[in-house]
């Protein structure tokens, strides 16, 4: 059987991989995009049929035991007139469907965002440009604040050569630290709590230090923020639901 590409869970599209290789079961697990089913390389289609049933059974026991999961697959819907709340920051939003070549963005005073999007785009791509729009206006009005912290946290805790800081629209990671000093993180981060983004800065600002995560790297960074595993228990139950 042709399996589906994706699975329906609470009326959103959950996307499925399916891997065929050398085993003798069913076997399901999560990934960052979605679901992934590894089944037998050869399998009769009687037992296709029965694959696929156990893992809508296992899809859906998981919904119902680990609802936060499913969080970073139910995009936001954004509409004219809305507002988003960033951190201590709340933005109105305006949104104009117009004939024009490509989406843009703009923000006006009083953190007023215009989006113009494209009129003959479909409604999921004018919710997901929305999105990135939105995601790029914000995190431009949050960089000069978010650098003079990140700035404020070296000199207290590294005191270490800073070459850039930016943000990128981002969902696999919280940050990022290149071996030449330059430091991304992830536009979700600017919806947790300040404490927290704090030890995600502190974490990448580590890494200016130790390039990995050895015991080393840990000791610098308890040594900056000794609850720092409380921020990361606080991420790993929250952050899916983080973002625009």
């Amino acid at each position: 059987m042709m399996f589906p590409a994706s699975i329906t869970l609470d009326g959103h599209a959950i996307p499925v991989k399916v891997i065929r290789e050398r085993r003798t079961s069913f076997r399901a697990a999560t990934g960052k995009a979605g679901f992934i089913l590894r089944l037998p390389k050869r399998l009769a289609k009687s037992e296709e049929q029965r694959a696929w049933t156990w893992f809508e059974t296992w899809a859906k026991q998981l919904h119902q035991n680990k609802p936060d999961f499913f969080q970073r697959f139910r995009s936001k819907k954004y509409e004219d007139g809305d507002t988003v709340q960033v951190g201590t920051r709340r933005y109105s939003i305006g949104i104009s469907l117009e004939d024009r070549a490509a989406h843009t963005a703009k923000l006006h005073p009083n953190r007023y965002i215009q989006l113009n999007l494209v009129r003959s785009a479909s409604p999921e791509e004018h919710n997901k440009a929305a999105a990135t729009l939105l995601s790029r206006v914000v995190a431009k009005d949050f960089l000069p604040e978010f650098s003079r912290r990140v700035e404020e946290l070296n000199r207290l805790y590294f005191s270490k050569t800073i070459k850039g800081i930016s943000f990128k629209n981002t969902s696999s990671r919280w940050g990022s630290c290149s071996n030449t000093g330059n430091l991304n993180f992830s536009t979700r981060l600017l919806f947790a709590p300040a404490e927290v983004v704090d030890y995600v800065i502190i974490h990448e600002l580590a890494h200016l230090i130790e390039m990995n995560h050895s015991e080393r790297f840990w000791a610098l960074v308890a040594q900056a923020m000794p609850d720092y595993k409380l921020k990361e228990k606080w991420l790993k139950a929250n952050g899916a639901g983080l973002g625009f």
